[in-house]
């Protein structure tokens, strides 16, 4: 192991090998759907809820501008 910059670039190129076929393969994809389809089920069925957010909402609400006219010394 050299750094983990040239580890994480193996990692990458590593993904586009056939030991990672089944990642992008149909039947995979439809096992994490009914995994996560059953998972929700789940958590429904132990009282969770599921509330959607309108997509305008936004995790950063705009701030305020910062006058910076005239900061920097001359």
């Amino acid at each position: 192991m050299k750094d983990g910059i040239e580890d994480q670039g193996k990692n990458i190129r590593g993904k586009d090998t056939d030991e990672f076929a089944e990642e992008r393969s149909i039947t995979s994809r439809e096992r994490a759907r009914s995994q996560l389809s059953k998972e929700i089920e789940d958590f429904l069925a132990a009282g969770g809820a599921i509330h959607e957010v309108d997509p305008e909402v936004t995790a950063d609400p705009p701030r305020k501008p910062q006058p910076k006219y005239g900061s920097r010394p001359i």
